[in-house]
Order: structure tokens, then C-alpha cells, then sequence
């Protein structure tokens, strides 16, 4: 019996030892998927026709969707895995549809 008890006592140890180092490491996992969002939605892009900045985020992506629509694209594909050719295309439509957001520079 006492060996038993010794058994689950070291098990029972083994295991507070190793569950702060394990629980933490699923939300860090959380935490960094949230940055690679958040770095996603704070690109900025070159226009090199326009010479100038967009900064991407919820309205630009919003204008590309209605771009990709109208163009008969997939609108799932994210902007950055455009052809360049592409994305000058894009960046032009874009000039004769603003939307006065202020966030190109």
C-alpha cells in the first residue's frame, strides 16, 4: 500500500511541476496567432505608380474584397499573394475609388 501512495504522490508532484509550464504555453500559442493577426492588418504597401503608402486594414481590405469581386477574383486570396501586375491593378482601381478614410499617405 505504501507503495501505492508513493507512487501517486510522485506522480501527483510530477504533475504540479509541469502544469504551470504546459498551460501557459497553449495561450502564448494564442498570443502570438492574435500578433500575426494584428502585423497582418498593419501592413503598408508601396504604390509605385502613385508613389505613395496604403496602410492595410479593415476599409482597405474591405475595397480589395469589392476589387477581387468585381474583377471576378478570389476574394480569398489575401493581397499579398497577388501578382505584381495584379496588385498595380488593384492600387489603380483603388485612386479612382477612394473613400476619403484618410489612411493613405
Amino acid at each position: 500500500m505504501k507503495r501505492v501512495h508513493w507512487y501517486l504522490g510522485s506522480l501527483l508532484l510530477g504533475a504540479t511541476i509541469v502544469a504551470p509550464t504546459v498551460i501557459p504555453a497553449g495561450a502564448q500559442d494564442r498570443d502570438d496567432q492574435k500578433r500575426q493577426e494584428q502585423k497582418e492588418h498593419q501592413r503598408r504597401y508601396y504604390d509605385r505608380q502613385h508613389k505613395d503608402y496604403h496602410e492595410w486594414n479593415d476599409r482597405e481590405d474591405g475595397a480589395y474584397r469589392r476589387w477581387a469581386e468585381e474583377k471576378k477574383y478570389r476574394t480569398d486570396r489575401k493581397f499579398h499573394q497577388l501578382k505584381s501586375r495584379q496588385q498595380q491593378e488593384y492600387w489603380k482601381w483603388r485612386h479612382e475609388h477612394p473613400d476619403n478614410d484618410g489612411d493613405r499617405r
